[in-house]
């Protein structure tokens, strides 16, 4: 198996690459920082683009990329003098750089990713040290033309200790006319003198008209309730994508339809929701069921400890289900009890191959005790 026949590591799957997607939205405060910073003729070399999975991190390394290199270097003894500050990071998909980006044939551009594995059948887990090594081919033979050259890391907490110590060097003596963009979902895993060498710009959670703007963007079909799915993807256009793909807006429906009938449980709904989680090929729909459930019984717990309703309702009726069945702190502490057992169990569960129809039962058991006190 060749590499062009791996799937992409930083791809979601149901979504357009970054690449290949033309506008950000919602994060105009990182944008304008950067921006700013290019303006000011104090262009760092180095950047750590942070924040939740799914927010437009890449989407916002790709836009950066595509401007530094579209965009010449300035020379400050042009008889004309130097072009007026850009005002945007936007460049035409017409333009040449935009096109050979696209086709990752962009002589200028180097891009760090998980590669294949040893038997080159599947992806490496993590970046390792040979993909890293690759930088200095690509340095040397972009060094003649004297123009810009940009590295995309997506993502750098992907990087083994190996890794990223051969990357921390390139960011200690970059080359001229470099600038190294890491794409990090967890900066805490990175090592502390690779967050010192690069400025931060800080993606946050979408809003639901931001969330539906970018669903739009990627193809996505929307459901009818576009705040109720960016409440339950956390403002993630990657975790809506998959939500959407997988049906987890439907299943925490079911689930908060099933939560209906307590205390006294309808076991006919919880054996058809344990019987939809144990069918052959269900192992996605079981995890995701797992995580809702778990989600679920969160928002039931900080709705009784701090005696308010939830932002958004993610499904309809959500609000005064919350208040009746976590009416006070002393309810809320009970969900939360019951809710780490449940996730102990199921971790365990799931370990050991556990029956997953038994362990959706138990797990509606132990609701079911809670609700009725």
């Amino acid at each position: 198996m060749s590499d062009k026949d791996l799937p992409e590591p930083d791809r979601i799957e149901g979504a357009p690459h970054p690449r290949e997607t033309v506008q950000l939205f919602g994060q105009d405060q990182a944008r304008d920082s950067f921006l700013q910073a290019f303006n000011s003729g104090r262009l760092h070399h180095g950047w750590l683009i942070t924040g939740p999975r799914g927010v437009g991190k890449a989407t916002l390394a790709w836009q950066i990329a595509r401007f530094l290199l579209a965009t010449p270097v300035a020379q400050g003894d042009d008889m004309f003098g130097d072009p007026p500050a850009p005002t945007s990071l936007q460049i035409s998909p017409d333009h040449p750089v935009a096109h050979r980006m696209l086709a990752l044939s962009e002589p200028g551009l180097f891009l760090l990713r998980r590669g294949p594995n040893d038997k080159g059948d599947k992806l490496a887990a993590e970046i390792r040290v040979d993909e890293v090594r690759k930088l200095g081919n690509f340095f040397h033979l972009s060094a003649s033309d004297g123009g810009r050259r940009v590295v995309i890391v997506d993502a750098a907490d992907e990087m083994n200790v190996q890794a990223a110590n051969a990357l921390l060097k390139m960011l200690e003596e970059p080359p001229a006319n470099t600038t190294l963009l890491l794409v990090c979902h967890q900066p805490t895993r990175l090592l502390p003198t690779i967050r010192s060498r690069c400025r931060e710009l800080r993606l946050r959670p979408l809003a639901p008209q931001d969330m539906a703007q970018a669903l739009q963007q990627a193809g996505a079909q929307m459901p009818s309730d576009a705040a109720g799915l960016a409440e339950l993807a956390s403002g993630s256009v990657g975790e809506a994508i998959r939500q959407i793909n997988l049906g987890g807006v439907q299943i925490y429906l079911d689930l908060v339809s099933l939560y209906d009938t307590l205390p006294r449980m309808d076991r006919a709904r919880a054996l058809k929701l344990a019987e939809g989680a144990a069918a052959r090929g269900a192992e996605t729909r079981l995890d995701l069921l797992i995580a809702l459930n778990d989600l679920l019984l969160t928002r039931l717990a900080r709705a009784g400890a701090t005696g308010q309703p939830p932002r958004a309702e993610i499904a309809p009726g959500e609000a005064a289900l919350l208040a009746r069945l976590a009416p006070d702190p002393i309810k809320a502490r009970a969900w939360a009890d019951i809710s780490q057992q449940i996730s102990a169990r199921m971790q365990h569960g799931r370990a050991v191959n556990l029956d997953p129809a038994s362990l959706i039962l138990d797990t509606v058991f132990k609701i079911q005790q809670t609700a009725a006190g």
